[in-house]
């Protein structure tokens, strides 16, 4: 009886998280920039302490946290502007320079078919079908798709910034809440206290995350530009940027560089930027990130994985930028960390 009932209170939690995973899904709209906000509302949490230490009240640092996030969304869109239009200019060069080896590889493909066809048409008369041909043509969206998707990002917008600030401005009153509402009486300040070292673990962590991918971009940035790369500095910006989103994030970029490449060069160095990019991508993963975080913060390989696939699932790269501060917010929470953070923090 006991097992069974074992059995019966596992089959609720699978059947709890896949309904939760569902939902998630169904209401990305919403939950996507609200889990972000409350993610950069504990990064940014250090500036709200600040300024309490100073005397000020609560609200202006929940205003200043969300006026420099504001600044700083804007100065990416205009900055990457540029980058986006330079790409589509080129998409005709580098679709040229791809075509002769479509077209050779589709000869291959088609003579190969022809092959196959002949020896059936000899062993089994009159039951050879002729090759279909057909293209594919990629959809640019345009003008009306803007427009049309325009309301949707500004109403994300809106929900993403009203969560950070009011998260900012009552965080305290929330860790009070969740106490007295999931921890025995003796135990709700230590609850607090839990709460309030998850937060500013995660902000250290991922200050030093951002500073490592701060170098990582001006590194690469600088080499592009000595290469002659078209807009290598944005694309050092973008190197920053893509580089929180673990696994998916450098191999986007390293796609992006190739194609890039094809468009900018001929020859071997066409594919340099992308090559330059994977050995630095491969340095910082293997030496640099291990030497500043430290091997306390180790995450299992296998939850980050787990913790990406499902945020990618769930809400692309914006799950899989979000996924990791989530896990190690809960890990440090539930104590599965030792304690401290980073060396340098001592």
């Amino acid at each position: 009886m006991q097992r069974l009932d074992s059995l019966a209170r596992l089959s609720l939690i699978i059947m709890g998280a896949v309904a939760l995973f569902f939902a998630l899904d169904q209401v990305e709209s919403i939950f996507a920039p609200l889990t972000l906000a409350l993610v950069t509302g504990v990064v940014l949490s250090p500036i709200s302490d600040a300024w309490e230490r100073l005397g000020f009240p609560a609200v202006w640092g929940a205003l200043s946290s969300l006026a420099m996030t504001l600044v700083l969304l804007a100065g990416l869109a205009f900055l990457f502007y540029p980058l986006v239009v330079q790409l589509v200019d080129q998409a005709p060069k580098v679709w040229a320079d791809l075509r002769e080896t479509i077209v050779s590889v589709r000869g291959m493909i088609d003579g190969m078919r022809s092959v196959t066809a002949d020896l059936k048409e000899a062993i089994e008369p009159g039951t050879a079908s002729a090759a279909t041909e057909g293209s594919s043509e990629v959809a640019v969206p345009d003008v009306t798709d803007a427009l049309l998707l325009a309301p949707s990002i500004v109403a994300q917008v809106l929900v993403y910034a009203g969560a950070l600030f009011f998260f900012l401005l009552t965080r305290n009153d929330i860790y009070l809440w969740a106490a007295r509402h999931l921890a025995e009486t003796s135990e709700r300040a230590t609850t607090v206290s839990r709460l309030r070292q998850a937060e500013r673990r995660v902000s250290r962590y991922f200050v030093t995350i951002t500073m490592i991918n701060a170098g990582l971009g001006l590194v690469t940035g600088v080499t592009l530009q000595v290469l002659g790369m078209p807009g290598a500095l944005l694309w050092g910006a973008l190197v920053f940027l893509l580089n929180f989103v673990v696994y998916l994030g450098p191999a986007m970029v390293t796609v992006a560089l190739l194609f890039a490449g094809i468009a900018a060069f001929d020859g071997v160095l066409a594919i340099v930027p992308a090559a330059v990019f994977l050995v630095y991508n491969g340095t910082e993963a293997q030496f640099v990130t291990p030497a500043l975080v430290g091997r306390q913060m180790a995450l299992n390989p296998l939850l980050v994985f787990v913790a990406l696939t499902f945020g990618i699932w769930l809400w692309g790269p914006l799950g899989g930028v979000v996924a990791i501060p989530l896990l190690l917010w809960v890990l440090v929470l539930v104590d599965a960390l030792p304690n401290p953070v980073l060396r340098a923090s001592g």
